[in-house]
């Protein structure tokens, strides 16, 4: 019903471009992302529920709570416009109004980003040179530069596409996001821009959007920390002429085929947490809630003992159950099972079946699963973490210089 696009991105989605370049926020690298539509789109969008907001995010939640059309998300990386006062709202309006003078658009037409560090002044002059630099390098072919220049301590580009089978016809849905530290799932901290060229109305194209970030980019972390300018947009342009309608065969193949994406965009994110190894998918079944399974799910992919272990490959399921005792979930710890992969650690009643060697191979893989079962119920989640180094220590020390 849907596929992978090799190479695919946001603008794989007929009617969108993109493009990105260097303004100089950054010492060297493009900092400076555009994509635009040539059709009005219908715009959704998920926040950070940190109650330090960025100016820029403020301006962008404002808009997406507005029933009115979108075309042109501008984002900069380098610096987050955060913590930066009421001259830091006016450096994002200046940002959002310049774009849309450039566009010819209205200022509301224009979602505006930024991301990177926290409590300096935008340099805003440098963002009005750089659109007449980015506008007229906007094309089909541009979605991998914006996904370059959205990036900050990312190592590598993340960008995504599938293509969608419906029984009208086939639609696409594209992605570029970015994200390596400060990931905690409270909405998604990271961005994510997503597009798609299906006709959807704005009331169900939120539902889709929010369905979809409950599994997957609410389900990542690297290292416990919330941002102040995270967000997922997705936009609708209706360019294949196929629309996407509630309670249709179409709709659910339309939403399987996003939650895809944006799982792969998400796992993309933590495979590139700062200083990560290894990515790792948490299995939590047996719960008695739909809460308490990512009540578990989250303290596991949270907890800085389980994830130093994983990176010395040390099969200490102690600290497993440990994080899984202390999540707030109503289970009882000796009717709990863990496994690596297919290798079962533990079993019920303390009994211990663990076989190190065997262990600690599975965990010296790049990707690996662990499996809690709970013993309690039917309820069951998937959540994605990475292991934690020396190496994001240093990341993270050295941030600002």
């Amino acid at each position: 019903m849907f596929q992978f696009i090799e190479n695919g991105s946001v603008t794989s989605a007929k009617g969108f471009k993109a493009a990105g370049v260097f303004c100089g926020i950054k010492k060297r690298k493009k900092d400076l992302a555009l994509i635009y539509s040539e059709h009005s789109c219908t715009a959704a969008g998920t926040f950070t529920l940190n109650k330090v907001k960025a100016a820029p995010l403020v301006i962008s939640q404002n808009v997406i709570k507005l029933d009115k059309s979108v075309k042109a998300i501008l984002i900069n990386s380098g610096n987050a416009n955060a913590c930066t006062g009421e001259s830091g709202y006016d450096d994002a309006l200046k940002m959002q109004r310049w774009c849309a003078e450039k566009l010819n658009l209205l200022p509301t037409e224009v979602l505006i980003s930024s991301t990177g560090v926290i409590g300096q002044r935008l340099p805003v002059e440098k963002i009005q040179i750089g659109l007449d630099d980015i506008i007229p390098l906007l094309s089909v072919s541009g979605g991998f530069d914006a996904a370059e220049a959205i990036m900050t301590t990312d190592t590598k580009i993340k960008s995504f596409a599938v293509r969608v089978r419906l029984k009208s016809g086939d639609v696409t849905i594209g992605g570029i996001c970015k994200g390596s530290g400060m990931i905690m799932p409270n909405m998604a901290t990271m961005l994510g821009f997503i597009s798609t060229d299906a006709k959807i109305e704005k009331y169900l194209l939120q539902d889709l959007l929010k369905e979809t970030v409950n599994i997957s980019f609410n389900k990542i972390s690297v290292d416990g920390e919330t941002s102040t300018n995270d967000m997922v947009i997705l936009l609708a342009n209706g360019a294949s002429g196929i629309s996407v309608v509630k309670n249709s065969d179409d709709y659910s193949v339309f939403l399987s085929a996003l939650k895809a994406v944006s799982i792969e965009m998400a796992k993309s994110i933590v495979s590139d947490g700062e200083g990560a190894t290894k990515l790792v998918t948490i299995k939590v079944s047996g719960a008695k809630t739909k809460s308490d399974s990512d009540l578990v799910g989250k303290s596991i992919a949270n907890s800085s003992l389980v994830k130093t272990a994983i990176h010395g490959a040390d099969a200490n399921w102690g600290r497993i159950l440990s994080a899984a005792g202390q999540s707030g979930a109503d289970f009882d710890p000796a009717k709990v099972s863990i496994s690596f992969n297919n290798l079962p650690v533990l079993l019920p009643n303390y009994t211990l079946t663990l076989d190190e060697e065997l262990a600690s191979k599975i965990l010296s893989q790049k990707e690996f699963e662990i499996s809690i079962d709970l013993g309690e119920g039917s309820e069951e989640t998937t959540w994605w973490t990475c292991d934690l180094s020396e190496e994001y220590v240093k990341i993270n020390a050295d941030y600002r210089t």
